[in-house]
């Protein structure tokens, strides 16, 4: 959906879309770790009952990626995040105007049948991974809440968003090691025990502590910094960061 209250305003008025590009969507999965959980970002939409991923559509003058980041943006307030193409939804079963009819009538607005919104579309899925401490999330003037949700307890959502955080998790698991992925998903500065939690976390599975620390100073991305005080020095544990040039 449009990310704030004017745009929606404008597309709802101009049943032709003027200004955006036809048939083409942004979906965004944007994941966030705390409380040894992965989160996701939801917004509900107001008087609907409905849940959907954050989204919105493209200017004519923007890049894909670049109306990407504005969503993203407007979403969490964060910039320079972690922000990956993984998939294009395309499936002619997902055309499922009902859902925006519904959000543009409680609004006052009835849509003629060929409006631009009610036509199909076809998504292009990010994910994007951010530091759950620092994210503010932002809904629009269309929705009640824009809220974490853990994976485990996500509501009913619209259209196939539920297939588009499926998709988002898959990858997100394929790419952990490649594209050093709990570099956004941790704060600054962590143990190795919390870097083992995330792993565990999006693995959704136990690993050896041993063999997970050597594999990690293995790949020589971790620069050690101190112990963190927990009142016994010998036992406290070292605490990391990602050496940012790697």
């Amino acid at each position: 959906m449009p990310a704030n209250n004017n745009q929606f305003k404008n597309q709802e008025a101009d049943a032709k879309g003027e200004g955006y590009l036809p048939g083409l969507a942004i979906d965004a999965v944007i994941f966030g770790f705390h409380d040894k959980q992965l989160k996701v970002l939801l917004l509900a939409y107001k008087n609907t009952g409905l849940y959907a991923l954050p989204g919105g559509f493209i200017h004519n003058y923007e890049d894909v990626n670049e109306a990407a980041r504005r969503v993203l943006f407007d979403r969490t307030g964060l910039k320079n995040i972690y922000l990956d193409q993984f998939y294009v939804f395309g499936d002619r079963s997902r055309h499922d105007p009902e859902p925006l009819k519904k959000i543009m009538s409680v609004r006052g607005t009835t849509p003629p049948a060929d409006h631009w919104l009610l036509k199909r579309f076809v998504s292009i899925g990010y994910y994007a991974l951010v530091d759950f401490t620092k994210a503010i999330p932002t809904p629009d003037s269309i929705s009640d809440s824009c809220c974490w949700y853990g994976l485990d307890d996500l509501p009913v959502l619209m259209q196939d968003h539920q297939l588009i955080i499926k998709k988002a998790l898959e990858t997100l698991r394929v790419n952990l090691d490649q594209k050093l992925i709990g570099f956004n998903l941790l704060t600054e500065d962590f143990t190795m025990g919390d870097l083992q939690s995330l792993y565990e976390t999006v693995l959704n599975k136990k690993l050896i502590r041993a063999a997970f620390q050597r594999k990690m100073l293995s790949l020589g991305i971790l620069e050690r910094i101190a112990k963190k005080f927990t009142g016994g020095a010998h036992k406290a544990p070292y605490v990391y960061r990602f050496i940012s040039d790697k």
